[in-house]
């Protein structure tokens, strides 16, 4: 079987929650985005589980340990470019 679409999952590890932010079938960009994030001394992280008959749904897709956060993307990527903005000279 191939897999032809990713859940693209981003997620908060400080304050522990996440957000299925859509699907694709290149997970590349995404995953970059969420590396990017990290060097900028965010703690994020991303799953990029396959889309299956089990979670077809976003609805469906449970993450142990977190909770599920409305907008969790914009203000992660609000923060991001807060941060990024800023310059090098405050680092």
């Amino acid at each position: 079987m191939m897999i032809t679409r990713f859940w693209l999952i981003l997620r908060d590890d400080s304050k522990k929650t996440f957000e299925v932010c859509g699907q694709a079938p290149n997970d590349n960009a995404f995953s970059n985005r969420t590396l990017a994030m990290q060097r900028a001394g965010m703690n994020v992280s991303c799953m990029t589980p396959p889309v299956t008959n089990k979670s077809s749904s976003k609805g469906l897709i449970k993450i142990a340990g977190y909770t599920q956060e409305e907008g969790l993307q914009k203000r992660l990527d609000k923060q991001y470019s807060d941060i990024t903005s800023r310059g090098y000279e405050d680092w």
